[in-house]
């Protein structure tokens, strides 16, 4: 049976907070959710690397138009903005910024916010952006060509792979990443195989068009895909699946390209 989550609990959420520096997660705390980026990096980087969506029940994130708030309820965005407060690094996707603007903070709980990592390869995003102007966290804009070292307030950094980027990031002692999306980036992640945990909400809405969730190599047998264990939790009205991924591919990623 999937587990309720009860309304925010202090005593909880001020126990997972002292965790966080400590790195043992009070047992029991939210049905167990986030007991997993409080367990020992098993990759070589060093690195708790969790992904994050919210989908319609046919698997779409948003509109064909980009507009996509809000697909889940209250309590997901009370999820999205507890993990921001758990992790070291909030990382998005120049789209999201680009659609969304988003400030990446957690104006919905008690705690820090984290350092806000924005992908943008060829630095096509303006630095008019909150997260590149606003003081309430520090921002790093990570792309695949040199150029200038700051875009507005955001440091640059230049790195073309993102197992390189999670060793840099481990290396500042950035080690709890969350990447909150949007698709194209979460499933750059899932298709390099440096994901650790997805949590994935299931709403219940049905759009029949929009963006899919997942953006992958098209597979030609369904063993090319991924099976993967899963725990499902309620959130409202909201399904949450917190999905064990430990770093693996899908196997479209994996094999070489039709001989």
């Amino acid at each position: 049976m999937p587990h309720a989550i009860a309304p925010a609990d202090a005593e909880d959420w001020t126990a997972l907070l002292r965790a966080r520096h400590r790195g043992a997660a009070p047992e029991g705390a939210f049905g167990g959710l986030f007991d997993a980026l409080f367990a020992p990096p098993a990759a070589a980087d060093g690195c708790i690397v969790i992904g994050r969506l919210a989908q319609t029940l046919d698997g779409r994130i948003a509109c064909a138009n980009g507009a996509s708030q809000w697909i889940g309820g209250p309590g997901d965005i009370l999820h999205t903005h507890r993990l921001r407060a758990l992790c070291d690094v909030v990382l998005v996707g120049a789209g999201t910024v680009h659609h969304d603007d988003p400030r990446l903070t957690t104006r919905e709980v008690p705690g820090p916010n984290p350092l806000r990592v924005v992908l943008d390869p060829q630095r096509r995003l303006p630095a008019t952006h909150r997260v590149f102007t606003d003081a309430a966290a520090p921002t790093l804009l990570v792309a695949e060509t040199p150029g200038p070292a700051t875009h507005g307030q955001a440091e640059v950094l230049v790195e073309a792979t993102l197992p390189g980027l999670l060793r840099r990031l481990a290396a500042r002692g950035l080690r709890r990443i969350f990447v909150e999306g949007g698709g194209r980036t979460v499933s750059a992640f899932l298709a390099a195989g440096c994901l650790d945990r997805l949590h994935l909400t299931v709403a219940p809405i049905i759009l029949g068009s929009g963006i899919p969730a997942f953006t992958l190599p098209a597979a030609g047998r369904i063993d090319q895909g991924l099976r993967f264990a899963w725990t499902p939790h309620r959130i409202g009205a909201d399904m949450l699946f917190d999905i064990a991924l430990h770093r693996a591919q899908p196997g479209i990623c994996c094999e070489g390209p039709p001989a």
